[in-house]
């Protein structure tokens, strides 16, 4: 294997370790989501793009190894929503000394939106 993939899959685990370490450390679900979308989707496709590029095993080993690194990009973030969105939904509240939530709005238009389909006549 060249160094370059030797490279590539050193950072990749370094970025899978501290997706991890912010799992365990990070304060709230809506944290520890996004401590494992960012950094353990980039480790994982970093790992797998040092193992397309430095295998000698041909060409089928690095289609597999491409085309998991596509599916991670494509199911982790959307997985992240909606575990999210889910659990905002669902009443769980945010840490003390969050300063931003997007969420709010979305849902207080989703009970305006209820309490107006209520007021009209079937």
């Amino acid at each position: 294997m060249s160094s370059v993939a030797y490279l590539l899959i050193a950072v990749g685990v370094l970025f899978d370790v501290f997706g991890t370490l912010g799992l365990v450390r990070l304060p709230d679900v809506y944290n520890r989501l996004q401590a494992a979308t960012k950094c353990v989707t980039l480790g994982t496709c970093l790992i797998l793009f040092g193992v397309a590029l430095g295998t000698s095993s041909g060409a089928p080993f690095v289609v597999k190894a491409l085309l998991c690194a596509a599916f991670v990009l494509l199911t982790s973030p959307v997985g992240a929503h909606a575990l999210a969105r889910g659990a905002h939904l669902g009443g769980v509240k945010l840490w003390e000394q969050s300063v931003v939530d997007k969420y709010e709005e979305d849902a207080e238009k989703l009970q305006q939106g209820a309490a107006s389909a209520g007021d009209r006549p079937a």
